[in-house]
């Protein structure tokens, strides 16, 4: 009895590696939702270089342009930094990446951050005096956490503490903040309703500051945008009740106020760029 030859075996499958996979989703991604920049709509790129180039270079102190920060007890006004101004492509990158779904810009907005972090790092050091230096993301409503799916400042708080420890100060983020009350977003409000909308609602995670900094921890705030400073001098008074010592925060933008000087940036298929440094803040 004769026997037929077993069969070849079936080749198994090979998976393609996870890299592959990736490159042939984004390309997917791109024929049905072209990429865009969107602070000039440049095609076929997250963000542009042009566009990126704008959070580019020290950061700048513009607390004097934010009313709302000013104190009656004779304390100077609580030391901010910025980016870059909240206007042109600038307003537009800040505006997709946290109410648009951009959520790939993270990677691209984090190292600015970070090396204007480190830059901060070294005009802070004499406040801390040597103590661990806590970095706080401004508190959203739950509303607003919801809507975008996560809490977007903590991307931004996670980068400023890299900065600072390259700059030398030992850092960690703390959720030190939360949001009570139903208080509304502070989108559209004008310098007094945006007050009135944080009068109380802002309140310390006091155990949470204690257990990471110790009985007088020194925090830097950390924000997306400065307008009338309303949300920054909530957090200062919360942390400050809660036994902190609040030495300064970063902001990635900071909105122009009304009669800033402002001038075209060179080279931009966008809007006029409104510079922050051209008011002279040092």
């Amino acid at each position: 009895m004769t026997t037929s030859p077993a069969a070849p075996p079936t080749p198994t499958p090979t998976a393609a590696p996870p890299r592959v996979v990736a490159g042939w989703l984004r390309e997917l991604a791109r024929l049905v939702v072209p990429v865009a920049c969107p602070g000039c709509g440049a095609l076929d790129v997250p963000w542009c270089p042009a566009c990126r180039s704008l959070l580019d270079g020290p950061p700048v102190r513009v607390e004097t342009a934010a009313g709302r920060l000013d104190r009656l007890d004779d304390v100077p006004a609580l030391p901010v930094w910025a980016l870059a101004a909240y206007a042109g492509p600038v307003r537009e990158v800040v505006v997709a990446w946290k109410d648009r779904g951009r959520v790939d810009l993270d990677r691209l907005l984090a190292p600015p951050v970070r090396a204007a972090a480190r830059d901060v790092a070294a005009r802070v050091r004499g406040a801390v005096a040597g103590r661990t230096l806590l970095v706080v993301g401004a508190p959203s409503t739950a509303a607003s956490r919801r809507a975008r799916g996560r809490d977007h400042v903590r991307v931004l708080a996670r980068a400023a503490a890299t900065g600072l420890r390259d700059g030398g100060a030992g850092a960690t983020v703390v959720p030190a903040l939360t949001r009570r009350g139903r208080g509304r977003d502070q989108v559209g409000l004008g310098a007094r309703a945006r007050g009135r909308n944080l009068t109380g609602s802002v309140a310390a995670r006091d155990r949470a500051l204690e257990r990471a900094g110790g009985p007088r921890p020194a925090v830097l705030l950390v924000d997306d945008v400065l307008t009338t400073g309303s949300t920054l001098a909530a957090a200062e008074r919360a942390l400050e009740d809660a036994g902190a010592d609040v030495v300064g925060a970063l902001v990635v933008g900071a909105t122009p106020p009304p009669g800033t000087v402002t001038r075209a940036a060179t080279n931009l298929p966008g809007p006029a760029v409104y510079l922050v440094r051209e008011r002279g803040l040092a």
